[in-house]
């Protein structure tokens, strides 16, 4: 069997985003060349990931990693695990390091042991952490990192108007403050009961997503040895997932599983980017951004995508204050300490 082309890394690789980006990797017969790392909250109740590997291309080399994303220390174990394999020649650099895993909650509220909104954690703190510790084994000359985040980071998205959700002044300001995201106590159930709390919080933290993507890009620029790795975003339109599994009826089965279902192939043939997708088409959009080069470039860097078309990032997100702003408070979140991360301007 001949070497791996390098690794690729999935988190959330059990969901909906997730386990269709692993499916197309692992029965694809030039992406399963490479190795899967598969990272899932727990490895044993991952049934739809496993049902996956097990009708893999018959040489597709993998692995399947548990990384509980509300745990910091979860984080630091699991990525360990990983450097310590790419430096002892166990596994090939990482090639691609995709972060589809998210979290939502739309009328609950609740929080990590490490004391932080677990919607804050799970789909930033933790992948902030994750890419730090991973940016040693990240392959110094083609490596990319994608982050899935979405059209609700932005306020002034017009495809956002009718969920209603920023109409209020005072919603139309998703970064006030790190400390008002990590420890929750921006848009809560006590302000407004509604799904729409939870909603804002989760846009919230798309909008961190993209805001790390954009400093994180700018550091690496500056490294001596990482320069040529690059940063990209996704949105991946509405899904049908089962990220709504802790909502009411309705939307969790109604409008996930039905409604959705139904009409996100029609969505998929009649747009190219509609509002409603199927998980394929942004599987396909995602793994687009890890690896073309036709369209991207070589190094595609600080590059923003709804689907397949280059789109703006929000205005919160343009502020060089903010992004600094949110990377320092963030190294003190993550509790990052000298010597856990290969990039030479962290702090």
């Amino acid at each position: 069997m001949s070497p791996a082309k390098g690794t690729i890394v999935v988190t959330g690789a059990n969901g909906g985003l997730g386990s269709a980006i692993s499916k197309q990797i692992a029965q694809s017969t030039e992406l399963s060349e490479h190795h899967g790392v598969f990272i899932v909250r727990n490895s044993q109740t991952a049934t739809t990931l496993n049902g996956i590997l097990a009708k893999a291309k018959p040489n597709f080399n993998h692995d399947v990693v548990s990384i509980d994303l509300s745990s910091l220390a979860s984080v630091r174990a699991g990525a360990k695990t990983i450097n310590t394999r790419v430096a002892n020649g166990s596994l090939p650099p990482i090639r691609a390091l995709i972060l589809s895993a998210g979290w939502q909650e739309l009328e609950t509220q609740t929080f990590t042991d490490d004391g932080y909104d677990m919607t804050f954690q799970v789909n930033y703190l933790s992948h902030f952490l994750l890419v730090l510790l991973l940016l040693q084994s990240l392959d110094k000359e083609n490596g990319r990192i994608v982050i899935v985040s979405g059209m609700n980071h932005d306020t002034t998205d017009k495809r956002m108007d009718g969920t209603g959700i920023y109409k209020e002044e005072k919603w139309q300001t998703l970064y006030t403050t790190t400390e008002a995201l990590a420890k929750g106590t921006w848009s809560t159930p006590a302000d407004d009961p509604s799904s729409k709390s939870g909603q804002r919080r989760y846009g919230a933290a798309h909008l961190l997503e993209v805001m790390f993507m954009r400093e994180l890009q700018k550091r690496l620029n500056a490294d001596p040895v990482l320069s040529k790795i690059g940063v990209l975003g996704l949105d991946p339109g509405a899904m049908p997932t089962d990220i709504c599994r802790r909502e009411g009826f309705l939307i969790r089965v109604i409008a996930m599983k039905v409604i959705m279902p139904l009409f996100a192939p029609i969505s998929d043939m009649t747009q190219t980017n509609g509002f409603l997708r199927t998980t394929s088409k942004s599987a396909s959009d995602a793994l687009r951004l890890a690896f073309d080069t036709e369209t991207l470039g070589e190094h595609p860097k600080d590059v923003f995508v709804n689907g397949t078309e280059p789109w703006p990032v929000s205005k919160e997100a343009q502020s060089e204050k903010n992004l600094e702003t949110l990377w320092k408070d963030s190294l003190v979140y993550a509790k990052v300490e000298e010597g856990e991360t290969a990039l030479v301007n962290w702090k």
